[in-house]
């Protein structure tokens, strides 16, 4: 038995690892590399493995940089069952539907711009193949992947159908049980429940998205939206706020619809600018069995949800465009999360360069992206090929990560109570480092930092 560290070994995106068992090949995710444009074409590079000799994948949940990657590994060979969670399922074929539409579409795009034929990551069909090789499981039922592997999904708190995964191996007499975080979430974080305790593991593959850092205080946070969307600047412009579809966006829904009231949201026109936004939004309202105990009693108190009488789903092109006609009193709410691609950058296109602008970053920013880059205040941007200036106000609100921070990472590895060996993937050199310094000092863990390529004997 034994794991190698592939995808996100050494950064935040593109999971990717291989569990060795018995004469078989199992995936833990398959997620793309996202990023700066050079990061993404990294996608295109081989697997570090042959396609078709992985026997099933096990997924933790349906962010791209988990699942992404799904589509060119069934079409380089790979023909067994993809386990996942039951609405984890919904959202993946919500999210590679519209990765391959964006992925053909800029495929299109530069073939005619460099008069040079290029093909698209995947195609729609391809996308549609891996649909079909899904399975969904439930919360806490342990079932069976191949002959010698069982495993269980345990909620992770951080989107819907998100998951820790326990996985059980046996090889001969041997036998080894082996936790991987997937994304693990805040606790007390709306909507969703709070990450599930394991009890124990002899060893944990775990996420360090924000291993270095602590959150601001979610309360504090939303104060800080609603003093933004009160203030005398938010009720001059238009507010745009770039959010993931799958997670941010129905939190952010959620919390307008909340504080509706507190914050007269009705003098605004709230758009929900996303297609695949709107397409989750309907399998967050679908799968009320998965809410904590606030957003039920919200959801009966008013009859389901949103609660949002002036929230507009605009699906189609137009209706984008439309809204760019608008020059105050607009919310906008558009993927993609990091500003590299969809309606968000049209908006931001046009509303940058007002001064009455406010724009909202409420999740992380990949090195390399359009929204890191307006988180670190560079005073111009290149859009479509033109110069941007940055006049608009950028605000970064920590407090709504879909990620836990360090407090919630080492909260969660505590109800391990034989304290395993930690390998910690997932996460930028420095947060891993610092986070493996906070572990080891808070817990008494062994943490080690893997490196792609890096094989491991269990």
């Amino acid at each position: 038995m034994k794991l190698e560290f592939f995808g996100a070994a050494a950064e935040v995106t593109g999971s990717c690892h291989v569990l060795h068992v018995d004469g078989h090949k199992l995936l833990l995710d398959c997620g793309l590399i996202q990023g700066s444009r050079k990061d993404e074409e990294r996608n295109r590079d081989p697997f570090p493995f042959i396609a078709s000799e992985i026997d099933a994948v096990i997924l933790s949940h349906a962010h791209l940089d988990h699942c992404g990657r799904l589509p060119l590994l069934v079409k380089r060979g790979f023909r067994g069952p993809i386990y996942a969670q039951e609405a984890s399922c919904e959202l993946v074929a919500i999210l590679l539907a519209d990765a391959a539409h964006l992925a053909e579409r800029d495929a299109e795009y530069r073939s005619r711009r460099t008069g040079q034929q290029i093909k698209p990551l995947y195609t729609v069909a391809e996308g549609e193949q891996v649909i079909r090789q899904l399975r969904p499981r439930k919360y806490r039922d342990i079932f069976k992947v191949i002959n010698a592997v069982q495993a269980r999904f345990r909620d992770a708190g951080h989107i819907l159908g998100s998951c820790a995964v326990e996985v059980w191996l046996e090889e001969g007499d041997r036998e080894q049980k082996l936790v991987f975080s997937g994304d693990l979430g805040q606790y007390d974080t709306p909507i969703l429940k709070d990450p599930e305790p394991i009890d124990r593991a002899d060893l944990v593959l775990m996420e360090s998205t924000y291993g270095g850092r602590r959150h601001r205080n979610r309360e504090q946070t939303i104060s800080e939206l609603g003093e933004i969307l009160t203030s005398e600047p938010g009720r001059r412009g238009n507010i745009l706020i770039p959010a993931f579809s799958i997670g941010r966006s129905q939190e952010v829904l959620y919390q307008l619809g909340k504080h509706f009231q507190e914050w007269d949201l009705q003098r605004f026109h709230i758009f929900l600018d996303s297609p695949m936004a709107i397409e989750a939004s309907k399998v967050y309202w679908d799968n009320t069995q998965l809410y904590d105990e606030e957003a039920t009693r919200l959801r009966l108190e008013n009859g389901g949800m949103p609660l949002l009488p002036n929230l507009k789903l605009t699906r189609h092109p137009e209706e984008s465009m439309a809204i760019n006609r608008i020059r105050s009193g607009a919310i906008v709410i558009a993927g993609s999360g990091m500003c590299n691609g969809g309606r968000i950058v049209h908006h931001l296109k046009h509303n940058l360069d007002r001064e009455e602008t406010q724009v909202l970053i409420t999740g992380y920013q990949a090195n390399g992206s359009l929204g890191r880059r307006l988180v670190d205040g560079e005073e111009s941007v290149r859009i479509h090929g033109e110069t941007i200036p940055v006049r608009a106000t950028i605000h970064t609100l920590g407090g709504l990560s879909a990620h836990g921070d360090q407090d919630d990472l080492a909260r969660w590895y505590e109800c391990m109570e034989n304290r395993p060996p930690v390998y910690l993937v997932h996460g930028e050199a420095d947060a891993k480092e610092d986070f493996r310094t906070y572990l080891s000092a808070r817990c008494g863990a062994k943490v080690h930092l893997p490196r792609p390529g890096d094989v491991l004997e269990l």
